[in-house]
């Protein structure tokens, strides 16, 4: 990389971290770590939450989609424009209406409003499991862009640089700082993307130039015939089905609907920012901006690179960097804008994918850290969530939890994989008792404990057990099989938390009164437990 690309990297990354340490001087408690205060606007909160949910694993993973199915991969952030219009219409209200939430800092804290103390803490558990994988896929995101583009540097090294800025940024900011930089990060992500990558790319997969320089770029005469000749080559060098939207089989957008839609109505870092609006109409409008942002903004804009990327290494451009036929999907988008970018603009757009990838990771492990302080250690352990102690503990667990993270991603290969696993853990664990919670009257701490349990490892054992041909194989009992319709075990999870959480509502619903085992709540909010009521 040339040294004014590297130079503009530093700088951002400079930037960042002094952001997280300007918040770290404001950060009085852990009102603000985690809810950042409970005042925020509509716009910052609506593209901090598409900042986060799309983030540098959905840019990086969007690629390669468009690399192995073309346009139809952008079916998958649809489904994120469904779920998030859902949580608007449905979640929202009845959160922002149930006065109970306003000391709130955590989605676990829903269900010790609702059930008990043991429900939260296996709901805090879940949370904190799902989220410390979903700060992993990022890192690892990070860390496949990085290696792309940087020669010689190889992708565990990579990962360990990712890892110490994400981690470093995070436990100092906050999510004041989170939601703040999540705005500036996805204006220049977009830009990024609008401005450079994409128009740069097209241009460079029509040949006849090792590498874009400035003046092509400013000669229309050029450009116009350049587009011509890069209209061709896509159509030559891909499957036709590569330029449509039905390159995809039903079961696929059933997976990916049963994993994404669900997370809108159980994803932590979503209460959080639930929570940081200052009313129900703003956080109303900040969900359905970011719906919009997902689907069809940042959707067919990830694909469109990875068809590009997909076209280049048809052409053989990655030649020069000593990669062959076999190019792994989700490092052809790095690949091809450290083959096309001129000196200057490989800087920026490097930068504009780690504003993407540092968006999601700070915002993952500040809900990961949530769980663990508030649901987890704040169950056995009472302390004041405004003291100093509080929000060294805070920063403490938030560092340990990117630690762990940063490990886990040096386990892992497929950064779409790692996120979608992280989802369907949390999903088939947390969404049937949640929605049973806030729409259905009847309540069962029995139930929603055994669903939430039951749901999760079913899906995991699933997901374990079964191989890249989509059989299931369990050796100790002597079983393999394959799942109906090729659909994904999250589905399954979720029908066995279902059914399970029906029948024992019915068979061993909630007393009147307070049982022995739940005479506090995990909220470290309040000194007085909180009823049970049918709101």
């Amino acid at each position: 990389m040339h040294i004014l690309d590297l130079t503009i990297f530093v700088l951002y990354m400079m930037a960042m971290l002094g952001v997280g340490f300007y918040f770290l001087k404001k950060n009085q408690g852990a009102d603000d770590y985690y809810v950042g205060g409970r005042g925020m606007g509509s716009g910052h909160i609506g593209l901090s939450v598409v900042a986060t949910d799309v983030g540098g694993g959905f840019s990086i993973g969007l690629g390669g989609l468009g690399f192995v199915m073309g346009l139809s991969g952008a079916w998958m952030l649809f489904t994120g424009l469904l779920g998030a219009w859902l949580a608007a219409v449905f979640l929202i209200p009845k959160v922002k209406r149930n006065p109970a939430f306003d000391k709130f800092l955590t989605f676990p804290q829903i269900f010790g409003h609702y059930f008990n103390a043991r429900v939260a803490l296996l709901a805090g558990i879940i949370s904190a499991i799902g989220y410390t994988g979903f700060t992993s896929s990022q890192i690892l995101a990070g860390a496949k862009l990085a290696s792309g583009t940087f020669a010689n540097l190889d992708l565990n090294t990579a990962l360990l640089i990712m890892g110490i800025i994400a981690v470093v940024y995070t436990v100092m900011g906050g999510l004041k700082a989170v939601i703040y930089t999540d705005t500036v990060q996805w204006a220049i992500l977009m830009g990024g993307l609008i401005f450079i990558g994409i128009p740069v790319s097209f241009l460079a997969v029509g040949g006849g130039v090792e590498q874009i320089g400035f003046g092509q770029l400013t000669d229309f005469a050029w450009i116009s015939a350049q587009s011509g000749r890069s209209m061709e080559a896509i159509r030559s060098s891909l499957p036709a089905e590569f330029l449509t939207l039905t390159n995809i089989t039903w079961q696929q957008i059933v997976n990916w609907a049963i994993t994404i839609i669900p997370i809108w109505f159980v994803g932590m870092t979503l209460y959080q920012r639930i929570y940081a609006c200052r009313d129900e109409k703003t956080a109303k409008r900040a969900w359905y901006l970011a719906g919009l942002f997902e689907w069809p903004i940042m959707a067919f804009m990830g694909v469109s690179l990875g068809i590009l990327a997909r076209v280049a290494a048809e052409q053989g451009m990655f030649e020069a960097l000593g990669v062959g036929a076999d190019v792994d999907p989700e490092s052809g988008l790095p690949m091809l804008l450290r083959s096309v970018l001129p000196v200057g603009l490989m800087g920026l757009m490097l930068s504009a994918y780690f504003s993407a990838i540092l968006s999601t990771a700070d915002s993952c492990l500040m809900a990961s850290s949530g769980n663990i302080v508030t649901d987890v250690i704040g169950h056995f352990t009472k302390f004041d969530p405004d003291s100093p102690r509080m929000l060294r503990l805070s920063q403490l667990t938030t560092l340990l939890v990117g630690a762990f993270a940063l490990w886990l991603a040096t386990t892992m290969t497929n950064v779409l994989d790692l996120m979608l696993y992280s989802y369907a853990f949390m999903v088939s664990g947390l969404f049937v008792p949640i929605i049973g919670a806030l729409f259905w009257k009847r309540r069962s701490s029995v139930a929603a404990f055994w669903a939430m349990l039951v749901g999760g490892f079913t899906t995991i054992l699933l997901q374990v057990t079964m191989n890249a041909e989509g059989i299931v194989h369990m050796p100790w009992l002597d079983l393999s099989f394959g799942l109906p319709y090729g659909l994904d075990p999250n589905l399954f999870g979720l029908t066995a938390s279902l059914v399970l959480y029906i029948t024992l509502t019915i068979l061993y619903p909630n007393k009147t009164g307070k049982e022995k085992w739940q005479k506090t709540t995990p909220s470290n909010t309040r000194s007085t437990p909180l009823p049970i009521t049918s709101n």
